[in-house]
């Protein structure tokens, strides 16, 4: 007996032993696939080869598509191909939406739905527990929820880095749905990541209450500057993501409900202090101009991840003192960076410290060897670090230290005695 599902606990409650877990057609297979519904024959058209393939590679390997829109093309001129690939860009087929649609359809509550949608539009290629801590705080019982995702094969989890992936035409489905709302008027969507949307939701200021996510990467050689007013009535903005996005005006506008941020290539040189940030989970601000992180400390209960990579200018980490939960720590390639604050030690749950090629670091502080709760230690590529304490040995919890490319020239008997590292 064979049995076909897109459930995988079905299989588990049968006490199915034999699995084989369906993979997408490669390239000639899919060709071959799309060319008998095309042309009635395995190989394309001379004349049609190269849109062929063009049509393969946006079907993705996935049998469906191909079948679909290999029938919806057969008999079709040249410019229409041409037209339908350009229309697919933009707009999916509405006979592969509606089969692909079947699974999302049968989750089982909102929170799965919201889950699906969230991963969609801001997730994809993010690291699993990451995204599951910031939608967990969001109420969503993330765990439980992207576990379903898997199982409905919805979503997949990339062995090697835990990272979370989607299939093209799947995650176009999920942009689809959310676009189903109030098609003309983006400001009443739940979220908007197309940039031509949130540039004239923000230009136009036409946000609503809404809006839940938000992301714009600029294209342009020159960056977007909005002011902050055009985030006042979202005030139930949980997500945010912004790439060479300037903001400027009163930063207490931003909604009080975010719990990730990710803002790259920032220029401000601190964290406006009027920024209410008590709810944020995961804080990343990559490749910024700040030199010191915020001038006023401010007690963020909440925060968990803070990656402040790549910014050149930063020259000191932030006091620790008011993170009490933080547990992954990511500063690489802080050049400027020279000490870590003593209040490092204060980091009772910290489980990562990456300051991989933070050329300029010295070495680090005494407390950073009482933390018992640390499991990856990055210092690779810094350059000035000479020195690791025997104290080492007191971080119970460590089982990877990298320290290629230090000045570190005698390993701490500490290490060489644990049995974990």
């Amino acid at each position: 007996m064979i049995i076909t599902t897109r459930d995988a606990r079905l299989l588990n409650s049968l006490g199915v032993k034999h699995v084989f877990t369906m993979t997408e057609m490669d390239e000639n297979q899919s060709l071959e696939l799309f060319s008998w519904h095309a042309f009635r024959q395995p190989s394309p058209r001379e004349d049609f080869s190269e849109l062929s393939r063009n049509v393969v590679a946006y079907c993705g390997g996935l049998p469906l598509a191909l079948e679909v829109l290999g029938s919806y093309l057969t008999g079709r001129t040249e410019q229409e191909w041409r037209s339908a690939l350009s229309k697919l860009e933009k707009i999916p087929n509405d006979q592969v939406q509606q089969k692909l649609r079947i699974s999302y359809d049968g989750l089982e509550d909102y929170t799965e739905k919201d889950i699906f949608l969230d991963i969609c539009c801001f997730f994809i290629g993010k690291n699993r527990a990451d995204v599951t801590e910031i939608l967990n705080d969001c109420g969503f019982y993330a765990d439980i929820g992207i576990a379903v995702l898997i199982e409905r094969s919805l979503v997949k989890v990339e062995k090697k880095n835990n990272k979370l992936q989607i299939h093209d035409l799947l995650r176009d489905m999920g942009r689809a749905i959310v676009g189903e709302s109030s098609a003309k008027e983006p400001g009443k969507h739940s979220r908007l990541w197309f940039p031509d949307d949130v540039v004239e939701v923000l230009t136009k200021n036409t946000g609503t209450e809404t809006i839940e996510g938000l992301v714009l990467k600029s294209q342009r050689v020159d960056k977007f500057c909005f002011n902050t007013n055009s985030f006042k009535k979202m005030k139930k903005l949980r997500l945010l993501q912004l790439d060479c996005v300037d903001l400027t005006g009163d930063f207490r506008y931003l909604s009080k409900q975010l719990r990730w941020v990710n803002w790259q290539r920032s220029t401000f040189n601190y964290i406006p202090n009027d920024f209410d940030m008590g709810n944020l989970i995961a804080f990343e601000l990559k490749y910024s101009n700040v030199e010191q992180v915020w001038k006023e400390n401010k007690l963020l209960q909440k925060l968990k991840i803070l990656n402040l990579s790549h910014s050149k200018h930063l020259k000191s980490t932030p006091d620790f003192s008011k993170l009490p939960n933080l547990e992954k720590l990511i500063m690489k390639d802080c050049q400027s960076l020279s000490e870590v604050h003593s209040s490092i030690g204060d980091l009772k749950n910290i489980l990562l410290i990456n300051l991989k090629d933070c050329t300029n670091l010295g070495n680090l502080p005494i407390e950073i060897y009482q933390l018992a709760s640390v499991k990856i230690l990055i210092l690779s590529g810094c350059s000035n670090i000479d020195q690791l304490e025997e104290d080492i040995g007191k971080m119970k919890s460590l089982t990877t230290i990298a320290a290629k490319n230090t000045g570190v020239k005698q390993v701490p008997v500490s290490i060489v005695r644990s049995k974990s590292i």
